[in-house]
């Protein structure tokens, strides 16, 4: 087999087959799918979620995942907080000219195995090969299915006194991949926190009634998310920046860089706003699993109509926060 991608390699011919037969079916294992233009799989009656996504991270491995593990991960997490069951998957690649074949198959390899680990099945997929200079690497697209059990899922009543909860530490996935770039000079130890939700989230569904929603914060990070929260329902929420889970190596970084936490991307955390009475509850549900063992409370919805969140600072002071404002990075998910 050839080491590189060629542009041969998304002519439909020869070589098209040998990298579908030899990279894709080989870690996605499906290969009676790959003899048709589409699969065909069975949903139960009822309502269905689907969503769609893009991965351009750079660079495409760095310290805790990879794109291949993020684009699983990260479309999985889009159904999850949705209160769906994810099932299936598609994906499509954009590959550039001379990209090594063998980090095609690590990349390839960790969506496997992301997928197997959560239940999830990757069904049908496409590959696009382009000129050397027209991509960065790889791009990759996937598509979500997953299916709303009944009497479960979000709902969306929201009320005064409401908690709002966070999984787990954030800005780890920002600073790790500011990190792996070695652009600025700087080394840090923290692993990008890239991971699927689906079965935690799912578990915290199964033994309440009380969650209003879930959001994941990636891009634009958890003040961004909140943000979008408070205005799209008519909340105002307000948050403790004493109770914000936030390592202090990335504390470190952010220090020495001018970043701000609340705005850094996360790829394996969940908000999640639930009735007061059941936020202990909630909160021990989460810390079961690795990926929720962080998991705090950092605020609570203390008013309506006005869709804004305050910040309470340590002197006990409160100011408005805001959607990020342009680009602290790019390419980070």
């Amino acid at each position: 087999m050839d080491h590189f991608i060629s542009l041969a390699h998304g002519d439909g011919g020869e070589l098209s087959h040998r990298l579908i037969k030899d990279v894709f079916i080989e870690a996605f294992g499906d290969g009676n799918s790959a003899l048709f233009d589409s699969a065909s799989v069975d949903i139960p009656i009822g309502k269905i979620a689907v969503t769609t996504d893009s991965f351009v991270i750079k660079p495409i491995f760095f310290p805790g995942g990879s794109i291949g593990k993020l684009a699983v991960a990260g479309t999985i997490n889009d159904l999850a907080v949705s209160g769906a069951k994810p099932v299936y998957l598609t994906c499509g690649f954009v590959i550039e000219e001379g990209f090594p074949i063998i980090d095609l198959k690590k990349i390839v390899s960790d969506m496997a195995n992301e997928a197997l680990k959560t239940g999830v099945t990757i069904i049908a997929g496409d590959t696009k090969v382009v000129e050397r200079g027209s991509a960065d690497g790889v791009y990759i697209n996937t598509t979500g299915i997953g299916i709303y059990e009944p009497n479960k899922g979000c709902s969306l009543e929201f009320k005064e006194d409401d908690a709002i909860i966070v999984s787990g530490t954030i800005g780890d996935h920002g600073i790790a991949v500011l990190a792996a770039r070695g652009e600025l000079g700087i080394s840090s130890p923290v692993n990008s926190d890239c991971a699927s939700l689906n079965t935690m989230l799912a578990e915290v569904l199964n033994s309440t009634s009380v969650v209003r929603i879930m959001r994941d914060p990636t891009r634009g990070g958890l003040a961004t998310t909140l943000v979008e929260i408070a205005e799209d329902f008519h909340l105002t929420m307000k948050i403790n920046e004493l109770d914000l889970p936030v390592k202090e190596e990335v504390h470190g970084v952010c220090d020495l860089l001018g970043f701000d936490p609340l705005y850094l991307a996360n790829e394996g955390k969940a908000i999640l706003i639930v009735a007061d009475q059941e936020k202990d509850k909630v909160i021990d549900i989460l810390r079961e699993f690795p990926e929720g063992r962080d998991a705090v409370v950092i605020g609570s919805i203390i008013g309506k109509q006005k869709g804004q969140l305050l910040l309470e600072t340590p002197l006990g002071s409160k100011r408005i926060l805001t959607r990020l404002s342009g680009t602290m990075f790019p390419r980070i998910c």
